[in-house]
């Protein structure tokens, strides 16, 4: 006799079946028909509908469910590609990335990257960097909190001993360097207004979350790359340095020093440590 845990194993399995329940079910009679046998077992069926296109109802609530969800964390990604489009996008998307993590806010995990290589992504050259963008936002809102280093903490270090320090960034901190000002396709959407697609521009950002909200700005190339360095674990000095090579002239340590004020106001900077 059928288990609960068998009928929940049963029914999981044809819900998220990648082609539906038909298909799944004739791709089985090939391998003996147990699952057609184990489903009639499980569902009852009746004049109206059989068994099959019962548990098909749960399965067409599940990809929509999952399309509606996608539709919330990509909004400005779904209103450039249009709805048939970001339908048939994401149809292709669960067919390759079907969802293993038990949150479904983790279901578009891998859309930024899928949009890259499929074809409708290539109709919309910006539409990878702006899914990239549209992800760094939801993750900046779901990020771990940390205490952060203040202006104060600093003032207390030699500044002889600057050059030796490393800086960690905030947990909900992302840096993006796209192709396209995708942060102004998404304010364009947030505002209500129609989005098409943008004229390349090499476009720097850094998004974090401060409390409950989120924001983002765009960064200079001397700046991008002084938070790229420290993300990577380097020293000041040595992130000082990386901001030297995207400028002509002038001293790049003293504008990242002005720089590191803004990051200690804006939250950026979790904690410090000297070079071991």
């Amino acid at each position: 006799m059928a288990t609960l845990s068998d009928a929940q194993r049963l029914l999981w399995r044809l819900i998220t079946a990648p082609e539906g329940v038909a298909a799944a079910i004739a791709a089985d009679a090939d391998r003996g028909g147990a699952l057609r046998s184990e489903l009639l077992r499980t569902v009852r069926g009746d004049a109206t509908l059989d068994a099959g296109q019962r548990v098909d109802i749960y399965a067409n609530m599940y990809f929509f469910r999952i399309l509606d969800v996608l539709k919330e964390h990509y909004p400005a990604t779904h209103a450039l590609l249009g709805d048939v489009t970001f339908h048939n996008l994401i149809t292709d998307y669960l067919l390759h990335h079907p969802p293993t993590h038990y949150s479904i806010r983790e279901a578009g995990r891998h859309l930024p990257e899928f949009i890259d290589q499929h074809a409708n992504g290539a109709k919309h050259s910006c539409a990878a960097d702006l899914a990239r963008f549209e992800r760094a936002l939801n993750d900046a809102f779901d990020a771990a909190d940390a205490p952060l280093l203040t202006a104060a903490d600093l003032a207390a270090v030699p500044t002889e001993a600057w050059p030796d320090l490393r800086f960690t960034l905030h947990p909900s901190l992302c840096l993006l360097e796209c192709g396209w000002p995708v942060h102004s396709l998404r304010a364009a959407v947030d505002r209500g207004e129609p989005v098409t697609d943008s004229e390349p521009a090499v476009t720097r950002l850094c998004v974090w979350r401060r409390e409950l909200t989120v924001f983002h700005r765009p960064l200079a190339a001397l700046e991008f790359a002084a938070l790229m360095a420290i993300g990577r674990g380097a020293p000041f000095g040595e992130a000082c340095a990386a901001a030297a090579d995207q400028v002509a002239d002038g001293d790049a340590s003293e504008r990242v020093v002005a720089a590191l004020a803004d990051w200690l106001a804006n939250g950026w900077i979790a904690d410090l440590s000297a070079r071991s």
